[in-house]
């Protein structure tokens, strides 16, 4: 009897659990029916290595990762989903997550420890990105980035406060913290500027102060010194020659 292919319908799924299978990462579970990659509460301080390319949903919460390099997602383009909730990321490395293909669709970044993160570090992703509950430093880095991505918010204040405002509130009011920044700048430049201006005036002052002093006791010396007299010789020398 001749050898019967199974139907396309059965053969890509049963090839695709082969893989899910073979590559799933240490630490974690995978799904092959939805392509999906459980590693939460794995005690895991880093991104796990062998992530399948056909990830489309990503568990990594409740960790206690601390930064994502640069080539941690290079090589999941189908992935739609992704769970960093809960960790200690502290820091994303340039480009961290411009690998990420157009087909997310969220991205989980909420509660850890993130300060300062660009709109560069994000790439041109427009998945819907939480950020809330983490420390961040209200500037004009953070207003940029908010601008930029498609935020989902838990509550006005979850994002950040600055002054004992919600930062939400205060964008809406229309407070622009890159105006702000530049202003502090310039001031900074302009005290600056008077701070040197102050110190070699007071150079110049002192310098010359120093020289009238200097000059005084000079021509004083030049006044203690006795006055010359003629010798014997000069003398007859000049009475001949009348």
């Amino acid at each position: 009897a001749l050898g019967v292919s199974p139907p396309r319908s059965f053969s890509i799924p049963f090839l695709l659990m082969q893989q899910m299978i073979i590559f799933c990462p240490d630490s974690c579970h995978c799904a092959w029916d939805t392509a999906t990659v459980l590693c939460s509460d794995a005690g895991l301080r880093e991104i796990p290595e062998g992530i399948p390319p056909e990830t489309v949903s990503l568990h990594l919460e409740r960790n206690y990762i601390r930064n994502i390099p640069e080539s941690a997602f290079s090589n999941l383009v189908r992935l739609r989903d992704l769970y960093l909730s809960h960790n200690r990321i502290d820091s994303l490395a340039s480009g961290a997550l411009q690998h990420l293909g157009p087909e997310l669709r969220l991205l989980d970044l909420s509660h850890n420890q993130l300060r300062h993160v660009s709109k560069e570090e994000f790439g041109s992703t427009r998945a819907k990105t939480r950020l809330y509950h983490n420390p961040w430093h209200c500037d004009c880095t953070l207003q940029e980035l908010m601008e930029t991505l498609n935020l989902e918010w838990e509550d006005p204040g979850s994002l950040g406060e600055h002054a004992g405002q919600p930062l939400v509130k205060l964008l809406d009011s229309g407070v622009n913290f890159c105006s702000l920044q530049r202003k502090t700048t310039d001031v900074a430049m302009l005290v600056t500027m008077f701070v040197w201006f102050f110190m070699v005036i007071v150079y110049v002052v002192y310098y010359v102060r120093q020289n009238q002093a200097e000059a005084r006791r000079h021509l004083e010396y030049l006044k203690s010194l006795p006055s010359p007299r003629k010798t014997p010789t000069e003398t007859d020398t000049l009475s001949t020659g009348f």
